[in-house]
């Protein structure tokens, strides 16, 4: 059986697709909400790729991603399947544990507001 991808393709099963699930996004969207409320973020943009989740968050919409933030499951048992990313490409944090590695930003959040 081939299940159709939300974008209506049948070529592609949908578990050819790495996403993030309703805990995850949960997590991301109350720190980008919080960032928003902050004056530091305006928009975000949702890719799920073979091999990896993307969330990127934006100043402004025509630019480049200030920051992404990663799943990337094969590295479960390695280095840890969450990474948050720069703008320049480097990676800020990574690990196993979502929360852990969205405080890279949330440091950011509070020297926002202060």
């Amino acid at each position: 059986m081939n299940i159709q991808t939300p974008s209506g393709d049948a070529s592609r099963p949908v578990s050819d697709q790495v996403a993030f699930d309703r805990r995850e996004l949960s997590v991301i969207l109350s720190l980008y909400g919080r960032m928003v409320a902050a004056g530091e973020w305006r928009d975000y943009g949702i890719s799920n790729l073979r091999d990896l989740a993307v969330f990127s968050v934006f100043r402004r919409t025509a630019e480049h991603p200030l920051y992404r933030i990663e799943k990337r499951p094969k590295l479960r048992d390695r280095q840890g399947q969450y990474a948050v990313v720069a703008m320049d490409g480097q990676i800020l944090k990574r690990g196993g544990d979502l929360k852990a590695v969205l405080r890279v930003l949330e440091r950011k959040l509070i020297r926002a507001v202060k």
